[in-house]
């Protein structure tokens, strides 16, 4: 079992708080590279604390959950805006320059130190999960979000939709993450030079994401008053 926690600036002490008590740790709604470097951080920080406290490090577990396709709906909405052949020619490929940097970091951190005596320890990585990866415009290819990030370690939690379009139709070919990381970075500074914040798109997408956390954590809690009125 893990125990959700966002992502945010108050959720990333949280993270290492979690873990350092032994339990296992789902951090969710990651869109921006510098909070997932906070996050790993947090991730190594609460399994040395745990180990500390005498918890079997060995038996832990924890996934980084960086969200892909909302960053295209973000940014593309804002390409479009700019309408020029330039800025539409860049439709579709922020979310998953996005997430293939964010492996190129998750490996930096593994190559350090500090995690290789974790790893001596018997600690396991805090696994990269591409969330939100379903394809939310219609013109792109619907297995997009799966074929174009898989690499070691990785997981996808596809929804059913994407699950059933990768069984039917779905080309794996094989690792589409090591070599594209140039590639990636040129995406971002194409965007910036028209104008599109990459600070100011990944702050947008959290701020909504916390809104919808805490509307679904409302109706969840009335739900449970109203079914314990009925029982009363």
């Amino acid at each position: 079992m893990f125990i959700k926690i966002p992502a945010t600036a108050e959720g990333v002490p949280a993270i290492t708080a979690t873990l350092a008590e032994g339990v296992s740790v789902n951090v969710t709604l990651i869109f921006s590279l510098a909070r997932y470097g906070e996050v790993i951080d947090a991730f190594m920080a609460g399994l040395e604390q745990a180990a500390a406290n005498g918890h079997d490090i060995s038996a832990m577990a924890s996934v980084a959950s960086f969200f892909v396709s909302r960053v295209d709906t973000e940014v593309d909405k804002r390409l479009v805006k700019i309408g020029t052949p330039e800025a539409l020619a860049l439709k579709g490929k922020a979310a998953i320059a996005n997430a293939r940097l964010a492996y190129e970091l998750y490996e930096q951190k593994l190559d350090t130190d500090r995690w290789r005596a974790l790893a001596a320890k018997g600690a396991k990585v805090q696994r990269p999960l591409w969330a939100s990866t379903s394809t939310k415009d219609p013109s792109f290819p619907d297995t997009l979000y799966v074929v174009e990030l898989v690499a070691a370690d990785t997981v996808n939690t596809m929804p059913e939709a994407t699950m059933r379009a990768m069984a039917d139709h779905g080309v794996l070919r094989g690792d589409t993450i090591h070599g594209t990381y140039e590639e990636s970075r040129a995406v971002f500074a194409s965007l910036e030079a028209l104008g599109i914040s990459y600070d100011d798109v990944v702050q947008v997408l959290e701020d909504e994401g916390v809104s919808k956390f805490d509307v679904s954590w409302s109706e969840m809690l009335q739900g449970i008053q109203n079914e314990l009125s009925l029982k009363s």
